[in-house]
């Protein structure tokens, strides 16, 4: 399940850094448009925000998967290693549940017939592409706790 994990992540890498890329060219392309050319781009900002949308999303799956959430871990560094570990097998445990319950209803919410005939304003786009990126972002999301919590069980890895 490593392996897969490590395969999700590194699709994620590249594609948070092709958006990222592709968002920068589509701002400096956007403001030379505006200031230099006087002809702006009325599509770009709309673009922007969901590309923006989506590596938001990706690069929440990839600090779950690396631990680099934000945490308050004082409390754990003064326990014993058998309770820390339990502590955070329950914070995997809860993260997943919550995930779980998002990921339900952001299938319904994206698989329903209102999100399919929606299309974005100004470029006219369907708006189940800007919008996947919530559920395909927290499977991601998921599929990474899950990964490790085993490994937390498995190894006994407290970090």
């Amino acid at each position: 399940m490593m392996k897969i994990s490590d395969g999700i992540a590194k699709v994620e890498k590249f594609l948070g850094a092709f958006l990222m890329l592709c968002m920068a060219v589509i701002i400096t392309l956007s403001v030379a448009f505006r200031y230099f050319l006087n002809s702006p781009l009325s599509w770009a900002g709309e673009v922007s925000i969901f590309l923006l949308i989506w590596i938001s999303f990706i690069g929440g799956s990839l600090g779950l998967k690396y631990k680099s959430q934000a945490s308050v871990s004082i409390f754990l560094e003064y326990v014993p290693l058998h309770i820390r570990k339990i502590m955070i097998l329950i914070g995997h445990l809860c993260m997943l549940f919550f995930l779980l319950i998002i990921l339900y209803y952001t299938y319904a919410w994206i698989l329903s017939p209102n999100v399919a005939l929606q299309k974005s304003s100004g470029i006219l786009l369907p708006m189940w592409i800007p919008y996947s990126a919530v559920p395909i972002g927290l499977t991601c999301a998921a599929f990474h706790i899950l990964t490790n919590l085993l490994v937390v069980l498995r190894e006994g890895e407290v970090n």
